[in-house]
């Protein structure tokens, strides 16, 4: 028989098991769910990259 594959819950670092029955997979909980993406939501976590000129936010231009 398989092992279940298990990851890290990013918010909290508590194993989750990666299967259908895990609804909030990666994370382990809907409370972390929502602090991971508030954390988004307030720019704490970004993709890394180079910065934009300031004129590549111009809305103007669509």
């Amino acid at each position: 028989m398989k092992t279940p594959t298990t990851v890290s819950c990013p918010t909290c670092e508590k194993l989750v098991v990666w299967s259908s029955a895990s609804a909030f997979r990666p994370f382990c909980s809907e409370r972390c769910k929502l602090i991971d993406l508030g954390e988004w939501a307030a720019e704490e976590k970004r993709i890394p990259g180079p910065e934009l000129p300031p004129a590549a936010n111009n809305e103007d231009d669509y």
